[in-house]
């Protein structure tokens, strides 16, 4: 895992949108060609319109005009680490090889490091599209 990616999740944390929650998420992605892309959640009254960090964080990157991923960073203020949502599981998994490191940490410093294989195992994908 590498630093930068840590400071630029923690950093986009304290962007996040989250008058509802006050539950704070930051998501760092590192694109195949090296450039780091974020995004934090982003919290609406109508509660299920919210944005999870790891969607913003994959928007981003695809926005720029990048389809893959080869290292994530997830952090929370909670007391332990916080793995993604089911949707945003299996949207990091359209996005990146199943022995990609996607590491979760609280802020104060606790971190557990899964690939994404772990995290959604039996992932539905394109192979279950091909007639």
């Amino acid at each position: 895992m590498s630093d930068d990616l840590r400071q630029k999740a923690g950093d986009v944390r304290d962007n996040a949108y989250v008058p509802y929650s006050n539950f704070k998420v930051g998501a760092a992605l590192r694109a195949r060609s090296g450039a780091v892309y974020v995004g934090c959640n982003v919290e609406n009254v109508a509660y299920p319109e919210g944005t999870c960090a790891e969607a913003g964080a994959i928007a981003a990157m695809v926005a720029a005009g990048e389809t893959e991923f080869v290292e994530a960073y997830v952090i929370a203020g909670s007391p332990m680490p916080v793995t993604p949502c089911g949707g945003c599981r299996q949207k990091l998994a359209e996005f990146g090889k199943p022995d990609v490191k996607v590491t979760m940490a609280t802020v104060s410093g606790v971190e557990e490091v899964m690939q994404l294989s772990e995290l959604l195992p039996g992932a539905f994908g394109r192979g279950h599209m091909d007639i």
